[in-house]
């Protein structure tokens, strides 16, 4: 909903005047305290509150002279029936004083709508509400400004084009007008809007010019310096970001250094700013040369720098490789393409090699080869239910050699779906020996050491996952179970899943190129614990992980710390769809398989979730999957052991450049978009709320909502954005973002939108103001940092020794858990015996952290910023209104 004002001109005298928040074109946005002041001398409906549970309807004005408020209809003298401003102590927005409090109705009053005015000798107070929060905005901002500006105020309205802004705009316009006549054509003024702000659409430039000269009845289209000026403020000024700079600045329209830095420092979770860094960012984003030279920050250059990458909702730290690689393989997420070769269903679907080039340049470190016989003893990979379009082995390697090292420097897994004869395994060898080279890792696993080596030792190193004959026997060649996916397939729609299994030839040359990834059936987790060897891989249908997942949830992640497991999606997904992820890292699960070819809700969380850790491809798991001695169910309820809850704080203020539903068809161009919030992780973590609807705006529709959510297992979740229309035909997408939790910025942050492949969409974001707190409710979380980029010390677990009595030992190991869940809980509290919070954290509430002292994320808007704290908590100076006076 844009914010706007009335012109008093089209005011009837003695009617009840009314505001319109349509997007009607006729309407104008508030850009400056001059429009603020406007539409309050204009005057809107506003709601009187008392403390004895009643509320007024009342029409308010500001006098012409700018000296005193009024109000109608009054039993009081007209004379007495207003507030002198020179009288105005204060101006709180919220419901912060003892009317609010007292009246039994405030709880149906919306915080961000309500504001009082303190003033008099006794401190006494006119509460409002008004019937939006923008509403609520423009009377705030309008009376700080004359308050904080009382000798300057009448001079105000004829004073507001004398400023830097319109300066600067003068001087874009006299640049451009090359004949020095001081007009130019309306088409010459588009292309200059549209230079200066790329995100407008031009017709929309061409439409607020013809209704400058329509209210002006010019029958010329030829565009003045003034008309130019005025078009570009109405169009490029966000009200929202408009507001949130007259709080922050204390009520002046631009942000000096200091202003900034207490920005920076208690909103953005910026650490160490310094002055000559906030004038670096005002050298770079004002435009205004008095504003460059004079060192602040005007509303242009405020809204360029809040669109920059620099307030981008990803944090940049974990744009490089922040987390420690040393950990054995099986403690990692590995990033996996399922049936890489396919760029379409896998049915129909021809073997295409830009499935390869696609998945490589999205860092994915787990890749699929099926290689089958192909003509002049070739060796060939294609779809097996489709013979058509094969590749060549030989052409697929080389291009995997070419790029598979360009996004990420970590090691390549290569899983060979061997269908070939012994005569073509040969030449698959020669050929990978040649194009591989020294890259391919052979080494034999040494029977002493009892995890996976590491990513880091493995840097560059090509491994291959496949079949190999038994250790010990010197064979040419022999018989191999046939354990790959299409076998596993067939034997299910046949009476061969009662039989024995399919058996195999294999040669000795590609049975010693596999090393550490030893293809392996999983029969069940009690005999893999006492016989599976740590070099060895077990693949796991969708439907099997799912059920074991499900009945064995605690056992799948103690298996896993240990063995690499891999999730295929189920044969019935022959349209290619894809898994939930997060079904099987819940469990510690690191291969899941996903078809790269399919966009949608699971590859966007997928995407999102691999984006860490500088997406190299590979991401450390929780501690709690990891340490030897722990306990974890991802069906856990609430607190989860040896985790640090985290309360997650999102406010949706508005949208930027929303398009149309791509598959929206017998709709015209206006939408009315809506914002999906979604929370994935552990069952007792997945949440989704909404915003409401915004009705016919796509260009800056204001939603203005807070959410809260309750996050237990933070280095687990994922947060996603979705943006959808609500009056929809044929489809409802408009864009999503997924981020993990880890990776979020704090702060006032523009959220890039993704298309429905997952194409980042120029120009089209979410403006939201993110917060995190600790469950305790107060403080600013801990951060992963602690420990995943160092290296978590392992904690001391009481440990039980085996008597070698097998059925005291039985009883016995019934109380490894409990005493594991003992000094988990025992560790999760120390943090909070701590006089500042996490040990090493700073102090709760402290005022760099942006918080106040119930954990309430304070905003520097506080219209921005839903539930507002009470008067009494500790605030930010500055940035939110003093406590209440006398």
């Amino acid at each position: 909903m844009d914010t706007l004002r009335v012109d008093p001109a089209n005011q009837k005298c003695g009617r009840k005047k009314t505001v319109s928040f349509s997007s009607m074109p006729s309407e104008k946005k508030i850009s400056s305290a001059s429009d603020c002041i406007s539409f309050m001398q204009a005057g809107c409906e506003l709601k009187k509150v008392r403390p004895s549970s009643r509320i007024y309807n009342r029409f308010f004005t500001l006098d012409p002279d700018l000296q005193a408020l009024r109000w109608e209809p009054s039993k009081k003298d007209i004379d007495k029936a207003k507030l002198d401003i020179s009288a105005v102590k204060e101006i709180r927005l919220g419901k912060n004083t003892e009317t609010f409090r007292n009246n039994g109705l405030a709880d149906q009053i919306s915080e961000d709508c309500a504001f009082s005015i303190i003033h008099g000798e006794n401190y006494d107070s006119l509460d409002l509400v008004a019937n939006s929060a923008d509403v609520a905005n423009i009377w705030v901002s309008g009376l700080r400004y004359l308050v904080s500006r009382s000798k300057q105020a009448l001079d105000l309205i004829e004073g507001s084009q004398n400023t830097p802004r319109f300066a600067w705009l003068g001087s874009v316009f006299e640049e451009a007008d090359v004949d020095g006549n001081g007009i130019m054509l309306e088409e010459t003024a588009v292309e200059l809007i549209k230079r200066l702000n790329p995100a407008l659409k031009e017709a929309k430039i061409q439409l607020k010019f013809k209704e400058i000269q329509r209210s002006k009845e010019k029958l010329t289209t030829r565009v003045t310096k003034e008309e130019f000026c005025e078009a570009y403020t109405e169009l490029c000024t966000r009200p929202e970001v408009y507001f949130l700079l007259v709080q922050i600045s204390k009520n002046k329209e631009y942000l000096d250094a200091n202003d900034l830095m207490l920005f920076l420092e208690g909103e953005q979770g910026v650490m160490h700013t310094t002055e000559e860094m906030c004038l670096d960012i005002i050298h770079r984003y004002e435009f205004s040369e008095e504003g460059q030279l004079k060192g602040f920050l005007a509303i242009d250059g405020f809204t360029q720098y809040l669109l920059s990458p620099e307030c981008d909702i990803f944090d940049p730290e974990h744009q490089k490789v922040v987390q420690d690689m040393t950990q054995p393989l099986s403690h990692y997420y590995i990033n996996a393409s399922h049936n890489t070769y396919l760029v379409e269903d896998q049915v129909r679907g021809p073997a295409d090699i830009n499935g390869y080039v696609r998945a490589l340049k999205m860092s994915c470190r787990s890749i699929e080869l099926d290689v089958c016989d192909g003509p002049d003893n070739e060796p060939i990979i294609c779809n097996r239910n489709s013979m058509t379009s094969p590749l060549a082995f030989c052409y697929v390697i080389e291009v995997i050699n070419k790029l598979a090292f360009v996004s990420s420097e970590y090691p390549l897994i290569l899983c060979l779906g061997n269908h070939c004869s012994i005569q073509q395994q040969k030449v698959m060898v020669q050929q990978m020996k040649k194009v591989f080279g020294n890259k391919l890792y052979t080494d034999i696993p040494l029977s002493s050491e009892a995890y996976l080596p590491s990513p880091e030792k493995l840097k560059m190193k090509i491994i291959i996952k496949g079949k190999k004959l038994p250790y010990g026997q010197d064979l040419l060649e022999g018989e191999v179970t046939d354990e790959d996916e299409e076998a596993e397939i067939s034997r299910r729609m046949s009476e061969e899943s009662m039989g024995e299994p399919k058996m195999t030839w294999l040669c000795k040359g590609l049975s010693d190129m596999v090393s550490i990834c030893k293809s392996v059936k999983f029969a069940d987790f009690e005999s893999s614990m006492k016989s599976q060897n740590y070099w060895e891989i077990c693949s796991f249908s969708e439907s099997e992980a799912s059920k074991i997942s499900n009945e064995y949830p605690e056992d799948f992640v103690n298996y896993n710390k240990k063995f690499l497991s891999r999730i295929y999606p189920s044969a019935m997904r022959i349209d290619s769809s894809n898994l939930n992820p997060q079904d099987f890292w819940n469990c510690g699960c690191q291969i899941v398989a996903m078809n790269y070819q399919t966009p949608g809700p699971m590859m966007d969380l997928y995407t999102g979730w691999f984006l860490q850790n500088g997406g190299c491809g590979y991401v450390l798991r929780p501690s709690v999957m990891r340490e030897e001695v722990s306990y974890f169910s991802a069906n856990t309820k609430g607190i989860v052991p040896g985790a640090f809850p985290q309360v997650l704080h999102i406010k949706i203020i508005s949208g930027q450049n929303f398009p149309k539903p791509k598959g929206a068809c017998a709709k015209g161009d206006v939408i009315d978009p809506y914002v999906c919030i979604e929370v994935h992780g552990i069952p007792a973590d997945c949440a989704e709320q909404r915003t409401k609807t915004v009705q016919q705006n796509s260009d800056n529709p204001i939603f203005d909502e807070s959410f809260e959510f309750q996050i237990n297992l933070p280095e687990l979740a994922m947060i996603r954005f979705v943006v959808l229309d609500d009056d929809y035909i044929g489809d409802e997408f408009i864009g999503q973002y997924t981020i993990p939790l880890e990776c979020l910025q704090p702060g006032y942050r523009h959220v890039p939108l993704r298309s429905f492949v997952g194409d980042i969409m120029e120009h089209v974001t979410l403006f939201v103001h993110i917060a995190i707190t600790n469950r305790s409710g107060g403080g600013k979380a801990q951060k992963r940092s602690l420990g995943v980029r160092i290296g978590k010390k392992t904690r001391d677990y009481s440990m039980l020794r085996n008597t070698g009595f097998k059925v005291i030992d039985d009883i016995f190991k019934l109380a490894v858990q409990p005493l594991g869940e003992a000094t988990d809980m025992r560790d999760n509290m120390q943090p909070f015996l701590c006089p500042g919070g996490f040990p090493g954290s700073a102090p709760l509430a402290a005022p760099e952290l942006g918080l106040t002292s119930s954990g309430e994320p304070p905003g520097a808007f506080p219209a921005l910023t839903a539930a507002r704290p009470p008067a009494s908590s500790a605030r930010l100076p500055g940035l939110l209104e003093p406590a209440e006076g006398p």
